[in-house]
């Protein structure tokens, strides 16, 4: 197992953290990396599980072959089968040449299928037997094709609930979660909240050749947030504060109200405080529909009346 620190902080792969917690994963993904047990990562959205994947990715034997990162919800029912089996050329109209989709493109690597909950039930079966039997057919096509690829999948949910809800076929989960790995969020990382965002400063110190630092306000700030949107959030917290402040950054100063005085959500009714700026605004309403929807990204896209590719573009930037 290989770690490298900076002022406190380890790093172990792509991941950073010093926490118990912590440690605890690099173990985890330290043991299943060199063998080809599927992963089941389950965790909060901006946990860092795309981030985990290219870790087991890089401390296997497959290191030298192809990483295919693949979000599940992304992709129209219609259109998924084909990017990940591919498709021959003239089985479905503008199919003009034969296409290798997902599964052949990582051959002998790995595939990353996230948000694995958001793929349609009947694709489900068609994944099912390709772990089991290693082998598939391209739309349109009669050959089977055999592939070796290492499967991890990842969800935001817990998948036991996702079963009871009819969103991922239990024959599945226990088909993935070979070696299933819990995420930790943020909150549950000790001191990783300070060592992180110091972090992230000193490489925007770095790359902007500035000696910016925080306040005490600031950390105290942190350190008393729950950080629902996890290591992404906080990373998009420091990057605006270091635009808008000067030699010290303020937290309670720059960032948003949404931030650290959450709008108050009872009985379906979200209340924002007057003079809230728009952008916030539609985070939290956002947010607040996707949780209502417990986490279905297609309701909640029909229900804010905005594509579901519009809602990932937004939840991405969030």
């Amino acid at each position: 197992m290989h770690m490298a620190s900076e002022k406190s902080l380890k790093q172990f792969g792509t991941l950073f953290g010093s926490s118990g917690t912590m440690e605890n994963l690099y173990r985890q993904i330290d043991k299943v990396a060199m063998t080809d047990a599927t992963v089941l990562l389950a965790g909060e959205s901006g946990t860092g599980k795309e981030l985990i994947a290219q870790t087991i990715h890089q401390l296997s034997s497959r290191k030298e072959k192809p990483f295919i990162p693949v979000n599940c919800g992304a992709i129209s029912g219609h259109l998924i089968e084909a990017a990940l089996f591919g498709h021959e050329k003239g089985s479905f109209t503008g199919a003009v040449r034969q296409y290798a989709g997902y599964f052949e493109q990582a051959s002998h690597g790995t595939l990353f299928l996230d948000e694995i909950t958001e793929m349609p039930i009947d694709m489900q079966v068609k994944l099912l037997r390709v772990l089991e039997c290693g082998t598939f057919s391209r739309v349109g096509g009669s050959t089977d094709v055999k592939v070796d690829v290492r499967m991890i999948a990842a969800t935001n949910r817990d998948p036991e609930q996702a079963v009871k809800q009819g969103l991922l076929r239990e024959d599945l989960l226990y088909r993935l979660a070979v070696f299933p790995i819990r995420v930790p969020a943020l909150r549950e990382r000790d001191n990783d909240i300070e060592l992180l965002a110091q972090h992230f400063l000193r490489a925007l110190n770095v790359k902007h050749q500035t000696d910016k630092t925080f306040s005490k306000n600031s950390l105290d700030k942190m350190r008393a947030y729950s950080w629902p949107g996890n290591v992404r959030e906080l990373k998009n917290a420091v990057q605006r504060a270091y635009i808008l402040s000067g030699d010290t950054l303020e937290i309670d100063d720059h960032l948003s109200d949404a931030m650290l005085e959450k709008p108050t959500l009872i009985d379906g009714v979200l209340n924002f405080s007057v003079g809230m700026p728009l952008a916030d605004a539609q985070r939290e309403l956002i947010l607040a529909t996707l949780k209502h929807f417990e986490g279905n990204k297609r309701l909640t896209a029909d229900a804010l009346g905005i594509s579901l590719k519009t809602l990932y573009n937004r939840l991405k930037d969030y």
